[in-house]
């Protein structure tokens, strides 16, 4: 079996224990998804299924998502998870929200409860044992944010977020209440794009068909795609360069409507770096 699912994540449930469940109900060990999505978060995590695993660098990483934001409160992980670590009375209204200090690209701090590594431990588990730690800040690009909704009564607001990889959206939400002085967490997280991956189109885990909700990785690999004739299949199959016809970087060989390989233009030759055929 060889290629992608569009999965809806559901809250509860690591990434990974998606992962074991489609193992579980394929049979097949080779099964990997492009991008942790946390447990309190719901929506699209695309998986890859056999030799598609070998795709997953090359799918694009960049990410929407639709927050909702509490305000009045901040929290140690920024999140509904975490202990209250501040707490306000004061009401802001929708006029108060100002998100245009997020826009392009930016620097924010993740939070302590992440995985990211510090000297080769991970921050969370600084936290966890309650020691201190210096976190650097980190650039990431904030394509588009956009505020769809504001309960003025429950002070949540929905916030979209189109950005890069590597973005905390929880980190957003902290930074929001910190900017207006009344702290803010998130209580709602969901992905609702990843790559090509849109979450109009995923699929339940629950009664999953995968053989009728695989998807061809040629659908969502955003790479030039060259037919290839059967000539330069044997090539490719034997690591060997063919002719490049003005390309450039990374391209994707098909045969038949199929993924022969992924390779990469050197001036006149395109030279293989992964053969599925």
């Amino acid at each position: 079996m060889f290629g992608l699912l569009n999965i809806y994540k559901p809250v509860g449930m690591t990434s990974h224990d998606v992962v074991a469940v489609l193992r579980r109900v394929t049979k097949i060990k080779q099964i990997g998804h492009t991008g942790t999505l946390d447990p309190f978060a719901e929506g699209v995590l695309p998986v890859c299924i056999g030799k598609a695993t070998r795709l997953i660098e090359y799918f694009a990483d960049d990410k929407e998502y639709l927050a909702t934001v509490q305000f009045g409160a901040s929290t140690t992980t920024y999140d509904i998870e975490g202990e209250k670590t501040f707490i306000s009375d004061r009401k802001i209204t929708e006029n108060d929200i100002d998100l245009k200090p997020f826009e392009g690209d930016i620097e924010q701090l993740p939070p302590i409860y992440s995985a990211i590594k510090v000297n080769g431990k991970k921050l969370y588990e600084y936290a966890r044992e309650g020691k201190d730690v210096e976190i650097q800040p980190r650039k990431v690009t904030i394509e588009k944010i956009e505020l769809k909704s504001f309960d003025e009564n429950l002070q949540q607001a929905e916030v979209l977020i189109k950005c890069s990889k590597g973005t905390y959206i929880r980190s957003i939400a902290h930074d929001l209440g910190q900017n207006l002085g009344v702290g803010a967490h998130l209580v709602k997280l969901v992905r609702t794009q990843a790559g090509k991956f849109r979450v109009e189109n995923s699929v339940q885990l629950d009664g999953i068909d995968v053989l009728s909700d695989i998807i061809n990785p040629l659908e969502m690999l955003d790479l030039p795609k060259v037919e290839v004739d059967a000539e330069q299949l044997e090539k490719i199959r034997h690591g060997m360069p063919i002719e490049n016809c003005g390309y450039s970087g990374n391209i994707v060989l098909t045969f038949d409507g199929n993924i022969a390989a992924i390779a990469k233009t050197d001036g006149n030759k395109i030279k293989v770096k992964k053969v599925f055929l």
